[in-house]
């Protein structure tokens, strides 16, 4: 949408800078048919705006808006679709500990930081996000067992239920080479957490993955939204590479016959891919 977000925060950086282009993208993917639509508090944090000068407060009262917007977004579709028949969830994004170092990391889990620190930079943000109206807490992305962990724990004690995923390095594992299947199964039995998933991970290692979760944790339902199939460059934070054929790669009809209930798109994955998405489920559900 022309907007620039190569800083450290993101789409985060919006929600200060230009909080009407959020609510804008918000619109696109409501009105391309999305069930869901995911917060731009992804990269949002204490240590991320605190970095920029700002409070702590005030970087609460920011990733708090990124809510606020994605409801205020849902708001304003329901009132120009009263037929819509269903309202659409609002998930506010829960980034990794990587994504706050705006490095990569969450593609690798290389961090270097203790179990402490990893609660001490999760547990302010969870609360505020707890609190602020969202229907899910999507807590996406995570690359690492030890932070499982910590946010396993954490998420006991929150209110709002939530789905966690992992980034997946290969058809087995997640970003730090732990097995996905035993990153998932902390979850197994977890009160909160209704579905665990994979995103951000390239679309051809979906279908064994979803293998894998359906071993681990037959109780939760499944959540896969992968990348575009493009790779990210970390240094001048770039994409390159092609993009997968939707009608092959991005195999979303085989992915819900596997298992998945939720399935959307993440990195580079636009308006118009979520519009064929659903046009290909429904579809397939109609056959």
């Amino acid at each position: 949408m022309g907007n620039d977000l190569r800083g450290v925060l993101w789409s985060a950086a919006l929600l200060e800078r230009n909080p009407d282009a959020i609510v804008a993208a918000h619109r696109a993917y409501l009105e391309a048919g999305a069930d869901c639509i995911i917060s731009a508090s992804y990269q949002a944090s204490r240590m991320g705006f605190t970095k920029l000068g700002r409070s702590a407060g005030e970087a609460d009262r920011l990733i708090a808006r990124s809510v606020e917007l994605a409801l205020r977004a849902r708001q304003e579709y329901l009132a120009g679709h009263p037929a819509a028949g269903f309202e659409p969830l609002v998930a506010a994004s829960v980034g990794p500990y990587g994504a706050a170092l705006a490095d990569g990391s969450e593609y690798s889990g290389a961090y270097s930081v203790s179990r402490d620190e990893l609660r001490d930079f999760h547990l302010p943000r969870l609360t505020v996000l707890d609190e602020s109206g969202a229907d899910i807490l999507a807590v996406e992305t995570i690359p690492d067992m030890v932070e499982a962990e910590v946010l396993c724990e954490l998420l006991r004690d929150t209110n709002t239920p939530a789905w966690v995923s992992f980034s997946c390095r290969d058809e087995s594992a997640i970003s730090d080479g732990t097995p996905l299947a035993e990153a998932a199964a902390l979850y197994a039995d977890h009160p909160t957490v209704l579905a665990v998933g994979i995103n951000c991970t390239p679309p051809q290692l979906i279908p064994a993955l979803i293998r894998e979760l359906r071993r681990a944790v037959p109780g939760k339902a499944i959540v896969v939204y992968p990348n575009s199939g493009e790779t990210y460059n970390v240094t001048d934070k770039s994409w390159s590479g092609r993009a997968c054929d939707l009608d092959k790669e991005f195999a979303v009809v085989s992915w819900h016959r596997a298992g998945a209930k939720l399935i959307g798109g993440c990195c580079r994955t636009g308006p118009d891919d979520i519009r064929a998405i659903r046009r290909r489920l429904q579809t397939d559900r109609n056959q």
